[in-house]
């Protein structure tokens, strides 16, 4: 695996990429690709970070793992393919900003034009294999992502963090309070997501919170 990553992050997350964790992990991925399908495509690996330059960085919504089934993972956490039938949290992502901002329910699934805006769309680990969910945890992309967030919460300040369920709450939960903004309500997925999802007004709040540190707010709308 290649780690042709932007040139920006590639600085900033250099140590990384030298320790032994990420050298075992790279030899996992290239290994899998090797003899397995694998998802996303290995030029979109590390899309999020390609399209969201670190000077760039705006917002960060964190998810747990690549979607698993063909045509759907395109590197950017709950993003879709164009021509790629909703998952079913990206249906109700796509319902609470409708609901919250009044935003049409777009045509296409792919989140590039939030991403190049300045939102990192960060799974916590970047790669699975077909049909096989969390096949790809606890080889160290958690790892990397969770320093990912370190430099984030060090080096930057005033970013809004979306987390989005258990699991992306307890991935942030070393950013700075008193540097970042932190936006929590339970997971889109149907099986939570009228539990607080619905009404959590995270998009804009977001918005407002970024137009009050004189920051270009988010254009929420895909087109």
């Amino acid at each position: 695996m290649n780690i042709n990553i932007e040139q920006s992050w590639k600085e900033i997350l250099s140590d990384e990429f030298d320790k032994e964790y990420f050298h075992k992990l790279v030899n996992f991925v290239k290994n899998e690709y090797a003899s397995e399908t694998i998802y996303p495509e290995g030029k979109n690996i590390f899309r999020a970070f390609d399209n969201c330059p670190f000077s760039n960085l705006k917002l960060v919504i964190i998810g747990q793992d690549p979607y698993h089934g063909p045509g759907q993972a395109n590197g950017l956490c709950f993003s879709v393919n164009n021509g790629i039938a909703f998952p079913p949290s990206l249906r109700n992502i796509y319902k609470e900003l409708n609901q919250d901002l009044g935003i049409t329910i777009p045509e296409s699934g792919d989140l590039e034009q939030w991403s190049k805006q300045g939102v990192l769309l960060l799974n916590a680990t970047l790669t699975v294999r077909a049909g096989a969910a969390g096949s790809h945890q606890n080889k160290g992309w958690e790892e990397f992502t969770d320093a990912v967030i370190k430099q984030i919460s060090l080096k930057k300040e005033n970013i809004v963090f979306l987390l989005w369920g258990a699991y992306a709450q307890k991935k942030g939960r070393e950013i700075d309070l008193n540097k970042h903004y932190i936006l929590k309500s339970v997971h889109p997925s149907p099986l939570s997501a009228h539990r607080g999802f619905f009404g959590n007004s995270h998009f804009s709040k977001a918005n407002d919170y970024l137009h009050s540190k004189m920051i270009e707010p988010i254009n929420w709308e895909i087109k």
